[in-house]
């Protein structure tokens, strides 16, 4: 393999991570988008049904946004913070362990 080579190939493998990363942060964007969306309409919902004189302050009317919103955030954490648990550049030192490790087991993955 030439260094021509082996460039191309990193080069696709850092095009291949940050498509990743992209698809991950547009799936953030519309499920958060989504949240918003939902949850304005359900209290456009609450707001209008409500009788005179009762509460629009309740659990009852926030227990949607409260408990989506916590699925949001864990969305939000691995999304933009993958880093924290991981480490930097996790995956690819991982890639590189597995391809050392099998690169004499050729038979395995062909």
């Amino acid at each position: 393999m030439n260094n021509n080579t082996l460039r191309t190939v990193e080069e696709q493998l850092r095009y291949d991570r940050a498509r990743k990363k992209v698809k991950s942060i547009k799936g953030f964007y519309m499920h958060f988008t989504a949240y918003l969306v939902v949850n304005i309409i359900l209290l456009l919902m609450h707001w209008e049904d409500m009788k005179p004189g009762e509460e629009f302050f309740t659990f009852q009317a926030f227990s949607t946004a409260i408990f989506w919103g916590i699925g949001v955030l864990f969305h939000a954490l691995g999304t933009f913070s993958s880093n924290i648990l991981l480490g930097n550049n996790w995956e690819e030192r991982k890639i590189k362990e597995m391809m050392e490790r099998n690169q004499g087991n050729r038979t395995k993955w062909e």
